[in-house]
């Protein structure tokens, strides 16, 4: 399924209104086919609607999340081209074998 973003909750409800106006059009003219149709677009656009606004309330409950930063500490890692990272014994890594 498709996220709606929250920017488009105005038009999402414009929609609704338009869709609700199209199905008692239908009626007045007795197009039952076209009344059953707009019905269930009606119903998946209040679904959508509803969903956003979860969305949109659980965000504003628990605000963005806290990942926290990253370690920045010297954790026994080291450099790949440091003299201290190869054993005194092993030749450097561009010698010729």
């Amino acid at each position: 399924m498709l996220r709606v973003s929250p920017q488009q909750r105005p038009r999402l409800a414009e929609i609704i209104h338009n869709l609700r106006e199209r199905i008692a059009e239908a009626r007045m003219n007795g197009w039952l086919g076209e009344v059953q149709g707009l019905e269930v677009s009606l119903e998946a656009a209040k679904r959508k609607l509803a969903s956003l606004d979860r969305s949109i309330e659980r965000n504003r409950r628990t605000g963005p999340a806290d990942l926290g930063m990253p370690a920045t500490g010297n954790s026994g890692c080291r450099m790949s081209g440091s003299a201290d990272a190869r054993s005194p014994s092993s030749p450097p890594a561009h010698a010729a074998r």
